[in-house]
C-alpha cells in the first residue's frame, strides 16, 4: 500500500481545543505534513505511543522523527515492513509493542502490511490528496490539474486491502483557480486544511462518531505516477488542455518539449528581431498603443526629423525603422537624447530609453508616456513602525521585501522581534512562508534574465552601489539606532563598525564593478588556421545569502556587495532575531535606484525560508555565515542542484601571548579579542594561551579592567558592554559557564546574568582550562575569556595545542620578537592571523576560514570570485 504526497512545506497552527476522549495512536509516515499532524494530535491530548518512519538520510532525521524524538516519543525507523510479501517479524513485534488503538497515516511512502493496518482496535486512517474515488493512486494532485478538474480536495478514509478504495471518513474540497499549480493548491488548501482534517478525523473516532461511507465505483479513476519521461508536451491540443498539462506538472516532474534538440526555451525571437521572455508569449498582448494628441504629434514630428538627421543613410524614417539596425552607434544615442532635450522643451530621456525601444514607433510611444508621466516607477509604499528613541524618530519597515515592494507574508503570519535591552517587543515582523521564498526567487530570476539589471553596463551598476553607500552613510544614525534596538549592539560600536564598515564595503565593491576581467590564453594553433582563446568572468544568476545575528547589517554588506558588483541578483534571509536593518537596507536600495527584483529580503526562520533557499533549483549560489552544523546541512541541501556554496562558520580562535609582549597592549587587545561586540564575534579569541611567567599578572590586570567596564543601555554613549543578542543565547552562555565550573576550571570573575531587565551577562574569566575540557574545545560566542597557561619557551608545544581544534577561522600572537611572530603565523592553521593586534579587518583584505570554519572568502578581490563563473571562448580564424 503505497502512499504519496507533495513535498512542499508550510507552517500551520491552530488554537488548542480540549476534548474528553483521547486515543493511543501510532503515526506511520514521514515529512513535515506528518510532523504537523503529530504535533497537533499531541496538543489535543491524544497520546502518540509510537512513530514509525523512514531511516535517516545523509545523517538527517525526517521532520516527523525529529519532532517525536524531541518529545521522547518512541521512534522506529524501518527501511521496509515486509520482504517477499511477508511481514518482517521484528518489525511487526516492534509495532505491536506500543499497543496503539488507531494507526494514523498522514503521508507514507512505504508498503504497510494488512496485518499492521488491521491490528489496532479502530484500524487505520489515511490522508489522500484527492476527492475519492477520483484520482486514486499516486500523483493525485497533478492529475487533478491535468484533467482540468474544477474542484480539488482531499479524503481521509479507512484503509482496506485495495488501493485508496476504503470507506470515506471525511472529505474537503476547494475551487481550482485558473492559474493554480500543484504547489499553489497544496500550500493554500491541502496542507493546512489537511492537518485540521486529520485531527478532526481522529477525534470523531475517539468520540465514536466517525462515519464509514463506501466509495462508489462510478466516477472512480486511477492514474499512474507522473515522471519526466511521460511529461512531454503534445502540441496538437487545445490551449486549455496545454495549460492544464503544463501546470499539472509544475514543478515536479516538469512538463517539457524538445525544439531543435534543446529542452528549455527561455526567450522567443520574432521575425522582426524583437525578443521577449518565453513566459510572456501567451500574455494578454502588447501594451496598448497610445493615441497622440495634436501637441504630442508635433513632438513626434520633431523627433522624426532628429532620427533622419542621425540616420542619414535611411531615405525615409518609418514606424518600423530600427535605430541600431540602421547603423546607429552608442555615440548616436547620446546625440539623440541631447538633441531631443534641446528641441523638445527640455524633455529628459535616458540612454536606456533608446536601448529599450529601438524601433521608431516604440520609441515615440515611450516618449509620449514619459511626457504624460505614465512611465514613472510605482511609488514605494512602506508601512513603518515608528519609534521616538535616541533623540530621533526611527522608521522601521517590518514586511517582506519582494520584487521592489514591501508586502505581508503570503499567509499573513508574523513574529515578534525583541529588544534585548529590556525584553520588550519592538514590532511584529512578517514571517516568510515557502510561497514568499519562491516569489522572491522568481523575482530575482526575472530581474536577472529579463530585467534592466541584466542589461546594465558595469559602470552604471557601480554608480548605483556608490549611491547606496551614500544613502547608508546619510542614514547611519538611524541604522545604528535600529541595530542597537534589535541586536543589543552598543550604539557607538554600531555607528563605527556595524554601519561604518557596511558603507566602506559597498564603496569598495562599487569600484570593482568595471574592473572584473578575463584573460587571453595562448594555446596550440590548429594549423594552418589560427586560434584565439580568452576567458570571461560572468555572474552566476540568482544568489541566496543567509546571514547571522551578531552583525546584521555588516554581514549583509560583506556578502551582498560582492554579489551585486559581480552582476547577480539576490534573495537574502536575515537572522530571525535581527531582521530590521536588513529591511531598512531594502528601503534604501529602492531610493538608490536598484531595479525591482534585484534585491529581495525575506525575514523568517532558517528551518522554512533558509532550508527552501538552500535546496531551491533556481538558486545558483548560496553564501552562509553561521554555525558549523547548519553549514553542513546547507551543503547537503545545496547538492540538490550542485549550487555553488561559500561558508563562514564557527571558530575557536587561539590567541598566544608570549612573555616578551608589550603587556599593556596585550591586556587591552586581549580583552578586545574576547569582549568586542559582547563576545558575539565570529573571530573572537576563543582561547588564550598565556606564557607561564606573565600568566598571573595578565589575569590580574584583565580582571581590574573588567571591573571598570560599564554594563548598560547600548544607547548610552558611555556604555562599554550591552546585552546579549537574545534570551536563548544568554541561557546557553550561562550553561557554558556551569559546564566549565563542573569540569574544574577556575571561575575568576563573572559567569552570571546581570540582575537587571534584559539579557545582560557579566564579562567572564576562566583560568586553569585544560585541553580536554569543554571550554577548551567549544566556542562560547559570548563574553567569556578562556585562559590556559603554557610553559616558558615552549613555542612548538603551544602551537600544537592551539591547532588542536577542528576550527580555523582566526588566530593571534603577541610578541616583540618578529622572527617568533612570523614563525608562529606560518604554523597557525587559520584563515587569518593577527600579530600584535586583533579584530583588524578591512574591506580590501580577504576573510574566511579553514577546516570546519568553512571555505570561500568575504571581502577583497577574492570575494568577487565567489559570485562569478569563468567561461572559456575559443575561436578560429
Amino acid at each position: 500500500m503505497l502512499r504519496r504526497g507533495s513535498q512542499a512545506l508550510r507552517r500551520f497552527s491552530t488554537g488548542r481545543v480540549y476534548f474528553k476522549n483521547q486515543l493511543k495512536l501510532a503515526l506511520i509516515g514521514q515529512s513535515l505534513f506528518g510532523q504537523e499532524v503529530y504535533s497537533h494530535l499531541c496538543k489535543e491530548g491524544h497520546r502518540v505511543v509510537g512513530v514509525f518512519t523512514v531511516p535517516d538520510k545523509d545523517g538527517k532525521a525526517d521532520p516527523l522523527a525529529m519532532a517525536a524524538e524531541k518529545d521522547g516519543t518512541p521512534v522506529f525507523k524501518f527501511p521496509r515492513w515486509r520482504v517477499k510479501g511477508k511481514t518482517i517479524k521484528e518489525v511487526a513485534e516492534a509495532y505491536r509493542s506500543v499497543g496503539a488503538e488507531l494507526n494514523v497515516l498522514p503521508f507514507c511512502t512505504q508498503f504497510i502490511p494488512m496485518d499492521v493496518i488491521d491490528s489496532p482496535k479502530h484500524g487505520s486512517i489515511i490522508y489522500h490528496p484527492s476527492i475519492l474515488p477520483r484520482h486514486r493512486g499516486a500523483s493525485a494532485i497533478n492529475w487533478t490539474l491535468i484533467m482540468g478538474d474544477k474542484k480539488a480536495g482531499f479524503s481521509v478514509f479507512w484503509a482496506d486491502d485495495g488501493l485508496d478504495t476504503g470507506p470515506i471518513l471525511l472529505q474537503r474540497s476547494c475551487d481550482v483557480e485558473p492559474n493554480d499549480t500543484v504547489d499553489a493548491i497544496y500550500n493554500r488548501f491541502l496542507f493546512p486544511e489537511g492537518i485540521k482534517a486529520m485531527v478532526e478525523a481522529v477525534q470523531l473516532i475517539a468520540d465514536g462518531k466517525a462515519p464509514r461511507i463506501p466509495q462508489p465505483e462510478e466516477g472512480a479513476t486511477y492514474e499512474g505516477i507522473q515522471k519526466k519521461e511521460n511529461a512531454e508536451i503534445s502540441w496538437d491540443q487545445s490551449a486549455e488542455v496545454l495549460h492544464n498539462w503544463i501546470r499539472g506538472h509544475d514543478k515536479v516532474p516538469g512538463a517539457w518539449t524538445e525544439i531543435n534538440g534543446q529542452l528549455m526555451v527561455r526567450n522567443l525571437q520574432f521575425e522582426d528581431g524583437k525578443m521577449i521572455p518565453a513566459s510572456q508569449y501567451f500574455s494578454a498582448g502588447e501594451t496598448a498603443v497610445v493615441e497622440l494628441t495634436a501637441e504630442e504629434k508635433k513632438v513626434a514630428e520633431t523627433i522624426k526629423v532628429i532620427w533622419a538627421g542621425i540616420l542619414s543613410n535611411v531615405p525615409v524614417i518609418e514606424d518600423s525603422t530600427d535605430f541600431f539596425k540602421s547603423g546607429a552607434s552608442s555615440m548616436d544615442v547620446v546625440r539623440l537624447v541631447e538633441e531631443i532635450r534641446q528641441k523638445c522643451g527640455g524633455l529628459q530621456l535616458q540612454n536606456e530609453d533608446v536601448y529599450m525601444a529601438t524601433k521608431f514607433e516604440d520609441f515615440i510611444q515611450k516618449v509620449v508616456r514619459k511626457l504624460r508621466g505614465e512611465d514613472q516607477e510605482e511609488e514605494l509604499v512602506v508601512d513603518y513602525v515608528s519609534k521616538e528613541v535616541n533623540e530621533m524618530t526611527v522608521n522601521i519597515p517590518y514586511q517582506c521585501f519582494i520584487n521592489g515592494q514591501f508586502t505581508d507574508a503570503e499567509d499573513g503570519k508574523t513574529y515578534d522581534t525583541i529588544n534585548p535591552t529590556d525584553g520588550s517587543t519592538i514590532c511584529k515582523v512578517s514571517y516568510a512562508s515557502l510561497v514568499d521564498v519562491d516569489k522572491a526567487v522568481a523575482a530575482a530570476k526575472d530581474a536577472f534574465d529579463n530585467g534592466e539589471w541584466g542589461r546594465m553596463n558595469a559602470r552604471e551598476r557601480g554608480r548605483l552601489m556608490y549611491r547606496l553607500a551614500d544613502l547608508l552613510e546619510e542614514n547611519q544614525e538611524e541604522l545604528a539606532t535600529i541595530e542597537a534596538l534589535d541586536s543589543g549592539a552598543v550604539y557607538t560600536l554600531a555607528l563605527k563598525t556595524h554601519i561604518g564598515m557596511s558603507v566602506q564595503t559597498f564603496r569598495y565593491f562599487a569600484g570593482w564593478c568595471d574592473k572584473i576581467q578575463g584573460s587571453t590564453i595562448p594555446i596550440n594553433q590548429a594549423r594552418p588556421n589560427r586560434n584565439l582563446t580568452f576567458t570571461k568572468k560572468e555572474p552566476l544568476g540568482v544568489c541566496a545569502i543567509i546571514i547571522p545575528w551578531n552583525y546584521p547589517l555588516m554581514m549583509l554588506a560583506w556578502k551582498s556587495a560582492a554579489c551585486l558588483a559581480a552582476g547577480n541578483t539576490l534573495v537574502l534571509k536575515p537572522a530571525q532575531v535581527t531582521p530590521l536593518t536588513a529591511l531598512k537596507f531594502a528601503e534604501l536600495s529602492v531610493k538608490a535606484g536598484f531595479p525591482k527584483g534585484v534585491i529581495n529580503i525575506i525575514p523568517g526562520s532558517g528551518g522554512v525560508a533558509g532550508q527552501r533557499l538552500s535546496e531551491h533549483p533556481d538558486i545558483r549560489k548560496l553564501g552562509f555565515t553561521g554555525s558549523t552544523p547548519i553549514g553542513k546541512q546547507i551543503m547537503r541541501s545545496a547538492a540538490s542542484n550542485l549550487k555553488k556554496v561559500s561558508l563562514e562558520l564557527g571558530g575557536k580562535s587561539p590567541l598566544i601571548i608570549f612573555n616578551d609582549c608589550e603587556i599593556d597592549k596585550a591586556v587591552r587587545m586581549g580583552m578586545g579579542a574576547v569582549f568586542f561586540n559582547k563576545g558575539e564575534n565570529c573571530i573572537a579569541a576563543g582561547r588564550l594561551f598565556v606564557e607561564e611567567s606573565i600568566h598571573d599578572e595578565f589575569v590580574t590586570r584583565v580582571v581590574e579592567e573588567i571591573k571598570k567596564m560599564k554594563i548598560g543601555d547600548p544607547l548610552d554613549r558611555s556604555t562599554d558592554h550591552g546585552p546579549q543578542n537574545h534570551k536563548a543565547h544568554l541561557e546557553k552562555l550561562l550553561q557554558y559557564c556551569e559546564a566549565g565550573v563542573k569540569e574544574g576550571a577556575t571561575l575568576v570573575y563573572g559567569g552570571r546574568q546581570v540582575p537587571r531587565p534584559g539579557f545582560f551577562m557579566e564579562p567572564t574569566v576562566f583560568t586553569d582550562v585544560e585541553d580536554h575540557m569543554y571550554l577548551a574545545r567549544e566556542e562560547s560566542f559570548g563574553p567569556i575569556m578562556v585562559i590556559s597557561k603554557f610553559q616558558n619557551g615552549d613555542i612548538d608545544g603551544v602551537l600544537l595545542r592551539a591547532n588542536n581544534t577542528e576550527y580555523g577561522l582566526a588566530s593571534g600572537v603577541f610578541t616583540r620578537d618578529i622572527n617568533k611572530a612570523m614563525y608562529v603565523s606560518e604554523k597557525l592553521e587559520a584563515g587569518t592571523v593577527f600579530i600584535n593586534t586583533y579584530n583588524k579587518t578591512d574591506v580590501a583584505a580577504p576573510f574566511g576560514g579553514v577546516k570546519q570554519s568553512g571555505f570561500g572568502k568575504d571581502l577583497g578581490e577574492e570575494a568577487l570570485n565567489e559570485y562569478l563563473k569563468t567561461k572559456t571562448v575559443t575561436l578560429e580564424y
